[in-house]
């Protein structure tokens, strides 16, 4: 994995996997990530916002920074 391109850490120290990084994993995780290129858990509301697959940042909590 390379920061800056499968993910960054944001303002908190949270580790922010990119949609980049979701695809080339191959499956949904299914923990309702910010940006899900697979839209799991979105409303149709969030979804007609942005394009389901893009090169935005998914959040994953489960990791800070050290």
């Amino acid at each position: 994995m390379e920061e800056g391109v499968d993910y960054y850490f944001n303002e908190q120290g949270l580790m922010v996997f990119t949609s980049a990084y979701h695809l080339k994993r191959g499956h949904c995780c299914k923990n309702r990530c910010k940006h899900c290129p697979w839209n799991f858990g979105k409303t149709d509301d969030q979804n007609s916002s942005k394009s389901s697959i893009n090169e935005s940042d998914a959040k994953w909590s489960n990791y800070k920074k050290k």
